[in-house]
């Protein structure tokens, strides 16, 4: 099975290898067909402490890290200004 992808923002990079990622989803309602917009953070792992607050990452799918973190960066789309 492949393991899943993410496109998402960094909210918050104040712990030591870690970050918090804020990945929206936008989809039509199933009787009204608004697009709704579902919001929800990734605790991920970062263990080069590359990424700050605004930029835009790749997440991917991997093992259970910590109790929280099954996460990991793929690659930094573009950082913030």
């Amino acid at each position: 099975m492949p393991k899943k992808v993410k496109v998402g923002r960094v909210v918050s990079d104040k712990m030591e290898q870690t970050i918090v990622v804020e990945v929206a989803e936008h989809r039509p309602h199933p009787k009204y067909h608004k697009i709704i917009t579902t919001t929800k953070n990734f605790v991920v792992s970062d263990l080069k402490n590359e990424c700050g607050i605004g930029d835009e990452v790749k997440i991917i799918e991997s093992r259970p890290i910590s109790k929280t973190k099954c996460w990991s960066v793929a690659e930094i789309i573009s950082k913030a200004t």
